[in-house]
């Protein structure tokens, strides 16, 4: 089990309850800091795609069952008017482009486990069908990010089938993480469990899936 964005908030729980589940975790981190218990580290700056090559060099030969691509950023959230586009490069390059890089880098990996699954956070934000639904907050950078790592989901599901390896979209709810800020609905350990559920049960039928943490299908 592989999971990035592992320092806090959603990852941090889901690496802990993976290892309280018996897996062996690696956790990537920006910086060096422990989890503490049986959860490995591993550095990883996924914004640098030379970071992730030197992820895929160090972790060669290990059999790896999933890859969570967790990290991830928000960006500006103002609007039209307060578009950046140094902040949404950076974004897109962060939310949708890193798990891309990793899949590549890991596929000898997975190859080598059981499971064989990917599982993309997103969000119900990059969804075109449902995803300005309930507010009316900018969120270019973000929303577009999301979108984008969906249809990575589509195209790797389809690239990655003949390999037997599964590919999800998972949003994880409004949580309460520094991200979700304090207005969140979702406890953080309600989601983990619920994306865990999701994980443990994914098989080759629900590659290319969308999903929430609560097991509902999102519209595209």
């Amino acid at each position: 089990m592989l999971i990035t964005g592992a320092s806090r908030g959603l990852g941090r729980e889901l690496a802990s309850l993976y290892a309280a589940d018996n897996w062996r975790v690696i956790a990537c981190l920006r910086g060096g800091a422990s989890l503490g218990g049986e959860i490995e580290t591993q550095l990883l700056d996924v914004s640098d795609p030379s970071s992730i090559g030197a992820l895929g060099r160090a972790l060669q030969g290990v059999a790896i069952d999933v890859v969570i691509n967790n990290a991830g950023i928000r960006g500006d959230t103002g609007g039209l008017s307060t578009l950046d586009g140094d902040d949404f490069v950076e974004v897109m390059r962060i939310n949708a482009l890193a798990p891309l890089l990793l899949a590549r880098a890991l596929r000898a990996n997975l190859l080598a486990g059981e499971s064989r699954v990917i599982a993309n956070i997103s969000s119900r934000a990059g969804s075109l069908a449902e995803g300005t639904l309930d507010d009316d907050d900018g969120d270019y950078a973000y929303r577009c990010s999301k979108a984008a790592l969906n249809m990575a989901t589509v195209k790797l599901a389809q690239d990655l089938r003949k390999d037997g390896i599964t590919v999800l979209s998972l949003h994880p709810g409004w949580v309460k993480t520094d991200m979700g800020g304090d207005e969140a609905s979702v406890p953080v350990a309600t989601s983990a469990a619920g994306l865990k559920a999701i994980i443990d049960k994914a098989d080759p039928a629900d590659s290319g899936s969308f999903r929430s943490y609560d097991g509902r299908r999102i519209s595209w």
